[in-house]
């Protein structure tokens, strides 16, 4: 009872927080991420990549068959591309629709979660990986020209890890008992993207 609760509470706050945050962008950020603790809270700061980043721990635990290795496909294969968009952005390679794409997967991963979709482990690392690139593009992007820009994403991929861990845990307690719940936030989540969307293309 009290795991089920504690993971209640870290998705209603993860979900809550989402108004509040700043939705991220392309762009230089002026100076303003500098070093790993930067990075770190970085991601926590805006709404789409947070929204994202814990939807796909939440789709994964609400999906998986078994807890191990089934868990861990999609949050790795977010994580590996995001790093991959992240070093393209820094490469000042350009990547087309960006904003619009970032919008596109809250709306996708979002309706995951309703769903709860079951597909192969590989289909499900690449369908968040694709995602995932644009989301590493903008941080890249951002860090255009930063000398720190590599503790900075260390710290941004740590950020990625603990909000997938978020979404994880509390999918796995809450897969069997309220789970409504999860399916409210994947809810949430797509409407998100779907308005996101509506005013990026």
């Amino acid at each position: 009872m009290r795991t089920s609760r504690s993971a209640l509470f870290a998705l209603m706050a993860s979900v809550g927080a989402l108004p509040l945050a700043a939705l991220a962008h392309t762009g230089v950020d002026s100076g303003a991420h500098h070093g790993a603790l930067a990075g770190l809270l970085h991601p926590l700061t805006g709404a789409d990549h947070l929204a994202a980043m814990v939807a796909v721990g939440l789709w994964s635990a609400l999906a998986a068959r078994r807890a191990w290795p089934d868990l861990l496909w999609a949050p790795l294969g977010f994580a590996a591309m995001l790093l991959g968009g992240a070093a393209l952005g820094l490469a000042g390679v350009d990547v087309p629709a960006v904003e619009p794409m970032i919008a596109a997967s809250l709306l996708v991963i979002g309706l995951l979660v309703v769903t709860r979709l079951r597909v192969p482990a590989l289909a499900a690392a690449a369908i968040v990986g694709v995602f995932a690139v644009f989301h590493g593009v903008a941080h890249g992007q951002e860090l255009t020209g930063n000398a720190q820009a590599l503790p900075t994403l260390a710290g941004m991929l740590c950020a990625t890890v603990l909000l997938h861990a978020t979404g994880i845990a509390a999918g796995w307690v809450l897969r069997h008992a309220h789970a409504w719940l999860p399916r409210a936030a994947g809810a949430a989540v797509a409407l998100l993207g779907l308005s996101l969307l509506a005013q990026r293309i």
